[in-house]
């Protein structure tokens, strides 16, 4: 799989890099953003990958979250997907904000025309780390996953569902329960159809209560977001957990919002977080 290096910038000492291949799952050309630390340049480092939200690219967390410095100083490579397939324009596909081009949820699409390539799932778990792990020198043994938002309930249930693959999973302000709120009930009866059987798979919330999660999880919540009473209900998760027995670290921070400067102030605790199991 060929991959196309758009950029490359020196940052703490590593590489900063944006990327773009052919994605034969999606359909399209996707770009991607790879940061390796300094590390890298002696052998294979452990790997973070981060799933950004609704209407964002790759280019958000890699420009905005200020991750660089901690992933240099704890010798780990973080990736960074786009949200979406990029162009295939069905009908209704950039009409609104939560849904289609920017609003991929990280799911397989089973219901058309966007099962056609709609399949985020499979592209971050499968199509995206053969094409990484082929050009970069990457430790495909030790991979951990975050995001924030949408990517937050991406990372959670690709990180849940995949144990043997991601050593710990962390989120910032995730929509931990899609089932019962409207970003997620809009997105998971357009992309799987009518059947609720069928969204449990891509719900933190419903995959705790069915499979249950033996491994701590770290979630970051803002209680000035904007989003938190309807959309993320942290709380929903909170109950899951604790009736299965799932550690669960919450930490509800006074006064910060949804935006990226949220992010930005508790990264580096995510990422030394992650690092501390990578390297275990």
């Amino acid at each position: 799989m060929t991959v196309e290096t758009i950029s490359e910038n020196l940052c703490f000492g590593g590489v900063q890099g944006v990327y773009r291949h052919s994605s034969a799952l999606l359909g399209c050309d996707m770009t991607f953003s790879v940061y390796l630390p300094p590390a890298a340049a002696a052998g294979s480092v452990p790997v973070l990958w981060w799933l950004s939200g609704l209407t964002c690219t790759q280019e958000n967390f890699t420009t905005k979250a200020g991750a660089q410095r901690y992933a240099a100083e704890c010798g780990i490579a973080v990736i960074c997907p786009d949200t979406s397939p990029r162009g295939s324009d069905h009908p209704g596909e950039h009409e609104s904000y939560d849904f289609g081009s920017g609003a991929g949820f990280y799911l397989d699409a089973t219901a058309a025309p966007w099962s056609a390539n709609y399949r985020m799932y499979s592209y971050v778990t499968a199509e995206l780390p053969e094409a990484v792990y082929a050009r970069f020198p990457m430790d495909r043994s030790r991979q951990s996953i975050s995001g924030h938002s949408m990517g937050g309930h991406g990372a959670l249930t690709i990180g849940m569902r995949n144990p043997e693959t991601y050593r710990s999973v962390s989120a910032f302000s995730p929509i931990v329960a899609p089932m019962q709120v409207p970003w997620g009930r809009k997105a998971f009866a357009g992309y799987l159809g009518t059947d609720e059987t069928a969204w449990r798979r891509y719900d933190a919330c419903a995959l705790i209560a069915d499979d249950g999660y033996d491994r701590p999880l770290l979630v970051e919540q803002g209680l000035a977001d904007n989003f938190l009473t309807e959309q993320l209900r942290p709380e929903l998760l909170e109950a899951a957990c604790k009736s299965a027995g799932v550690p669960l670290t919450i930490n509800r921070r006074a006064g910060y919002d949804h935006s990226y400067y949220f992010i930005a102030s508790f990264i580096g605790e995510h990422i030394v977080w992650h690092a501390e199991r990578l390297k275990s």
